[in-house]
This record gives structure tokens, C-alpha cells and sequence, in this order.
């Protein structure tokens, strides 16, 4: 079991007071890594589970849709911690509207965070990686729409399909430096984003009936898969999307 374990190691996760983010930041810890959380709002929640586990936990607010503040985020870390190990790319936003209906501005915003800021922030850490010369992992978050094109989420379809590309594009380059690129697309899953699906009896119907295993996926489902590709266990794979979504894809 040793290849899973991340004790000593220092992982950003982006977005990761709620949901998601506070799944994965919290399954890392469990398997040994301090956690750098980064977000417009405290995480105090995602702190207490850290710190309960003997973990370090440092958080930064800031808005990630600010790229020339990347830079800074970084050297935060490093300073707070002595180092990087682990990236994951984990906040995002979406707009829901009608095609014919859809604004420039969520156009805008969305692809602006979703993949603006997941390639400059991933590039900002991979510099810090190549100069402490021992590797990393970067962890990006796709979508089923990584594969589909969804309803009333055009803007959200495309930045996710682009962070399947770049998650591709990035491992090219970087896997000269010891670094692995890798991808999780979460199927449908119990969090804010999905609050109105849920809330809608048919769609929710609709979506439970596809996935083989009966139910929506929960923050916990992705704590495996992001231990996983956090750690030595995944030192030979490199640009993949990993599904973690109850089997929807396969139906």
C-alpha cells in the first residue's frame, strides 16, 4: 500500500471548501498529504476534517479568474509549505441558459476559469515542479460533458471538452520533467452544481435511470481516484480521463 501513500507531500486543490473539491482535498489528507486549499471564500469545514487527520491545512482566498495573481498563489504555497507536489485543478462555474438565449458573459466567465486558469495555473505550477527537480502530478476535473454535449450548458460543454484536450496537451510537454497530467470526469454527482437537476423530478429521474449503479456519486467518490493519481501508483499514465461516474458512459 505504499503506493498510495502521500505522506510528505503537499497538494493544491482549488475550490475546495464544498463539494467536490472538499471531497478530494480531504481523501488526500487521509492518505498523508498537507493541503493548500484555494478559493474566494474560507474553507472552514475542509479545515477541520484536514487538521482532525494531523494534516496541515493553509488557505488562499483569491479569485482564480484573477491570472495575473497565479503566480502569487504559488509562491504562497511554497512559502507556507516548503514545496509542491500535487495540483488539482478542481474549481469551476457554470451558467445554464437556452442556446438562443446564451450571453457573451457567461460565455466569457466560464471559459475563463474552467480552462484559462486551469492551463496558466497548471503551467505556473509546473514551473515550480522542474525547479525542485523531483516531478509532480497534476490533477485536472472534466466532466461527462467532457464527452457529451449537454443541455443549456454550452459554454460549461466546451470548457470541459478543452480540459480533456489540455490535460492531453499538457502531459506531451511535461512528461519530460517527471510530471504526470491526468484527469478526473465526475459523472452526476450530489453538489451545488447539481442542486437544480436534482431538484427537477423528471430530470432527476431521468439521470438516476441511466446510471447503472442507482445512484447520484458523492464528494467521497473521488477521493480514491484523486489518491490515486495523486501517488506513485500512477507514475506510468499520462493525458487520460478517468470516469468516476456509476457507469453512465458505459450504458
Amino acid at each position: 500500500m505504499n503506493l498510495f501513500d502521500l505522506t510528505g507531500k503537499v497538494a493544491i486543490v482549488t475550490g475546495c471548501n464544498t463539494g467536490l473539491g472538499q471531497g478530494m482535498a480531504i481523501g488526500l489528507a487521509q492518505a498523508g498529504a498537507d493541503i493548500v486549499g484555494v478559493g474566494i471564500q474560507d474553507a472552514p469545514e475542509t479545515r477541520a476534517e484536514v487538521e482532525k487527520l494531523g494534516r496541515k491545512f493553509h488557505y488562499v482566498v483569491m479569485n482564480l479568474m484573477e491570472q495575473d495573481k497565479l503566480q502569487d498563489l504559488v509562491d504562497d504555497a511554497v512559502s507556507a509549505m516548503g514545496h509542491i507536489d500535487i495540483l488539482v485543478n478542481n474549481a469551476g462555474i457554470i451558467r445554464r441558459e437556452d442556446l438562443l438565449e446564451f450571453s457573451e458573459k457567461d460565455w466569457d466567465d466560464v471559459i475563463n476559469i474552467n480552462q484559462k486558469t486551469l492551463f496558466f495555473l497548471s503551467q505556473r505550477v509546473a514551473r515550480q515542479f522542474v525547479k525542485q527537480g523531483n516531478g509532480g502530478k497534476i490533477i485536472n476535473i472534466a466532466s461527462m460533458l467532457s464527452f457529451q454535449g449537454g443541455i443549456r450548458v454550452p459554454s460549461y460543454t466546451a470548457s470541459k471538452s478543452a480540459v480533456m484536450g489540455l490535460t492531453r496537451a499538457l502531459a506531451t510537454e511535461l512528461s519530460q520533467y517527471n510530471i504526470n497530467v491526468n484527469a478526473l470526469a465526475p459523472g452526476y454527482m450530489a453538489t451545488d452544481n447539481t442542486a437544480a437537476l436534482r431538484a427537477d423530478a423528471e430530470r432527476n429521474a431521468a439521470i438516476l435511470e441511466r446510471i447503472p449503479a442507482g445512484r447520484w456519486g458523492l464528494p467521497s467518490d473521488l477521493a480514491g481516484p484523486a489518491i490515486f493519481l495523486a501517488s506513485s501508483a500512477s507514475d506510468y499514465i499520462n493525458g487520460y480521463t478517468i470516469a468516476v461516474d456509476g457507469g453512465w458512459l458505459a450504458r
